[in-house]
């Protein structure tokens, strides 16, 4: 992982084998990140995305194995209820036949990934809604 930080953006830049969801909670921990954007692209050979199906709070993953690109990673960094970063990402993938979306919860980086954090100057949160069977954001003052 390589980076840059300007202000409050990050240029963050990932190599062949780096898992994407670990280096951005690395990211946010070692820069005290408690809210931000995510915003990035680049190639995956292997991801795991999941749905949350709603009707009964289960939530369905599923694991990818191909060649793919990350046509869109897109999300937020906050904090969650044990004070670490957390991560809640989207991303679509596109593969050689195949699109693929949903909520990101790993993908291992095949070429590179180009990936920009905006920090955000306050403080979000985390707590579980018993409704939705989700991690909602907290607005902290």
């Amino acid at each position: 992982m390589e980076y840059v930080r300007k202000g409050d953006v990050i240029a963050l830049r990932l190599v062949k084998g780096e898992e994407i969801t670990a280096a951005l909670a690395a990211l946010a921990a070692k820069e005290n990140i408690s809210a931000a954007s995510v915003s990035g692209i680049g190639a995956a050979g292997r991801a795991t995305i999941g749905v949350l199906r709603t009707s009964d709070k289960q939530y369905m993953k599923r694991e990818l194995c191909e060649d793919m690109e990350i046509a869109s990673l897109t999300g937020n960094i906050s904090v969650g209820a044990n004070g670490k970063p957390y991560l809640h990402l989207h991303v679509v993938l596109g593969g050689i036949e195949n699109v693929y979306a949903g909520h990101l919860n790993e993908a291992y980086v095949s070429a590179t990934a180009e990936i920009f954090v905006t920090v955000f100057g306050a403080p979000i949160g985390r707590y579980y809604d018993e409704d939705t069977g989700l991690n909602l954001m907290n607005f902290e003052d």
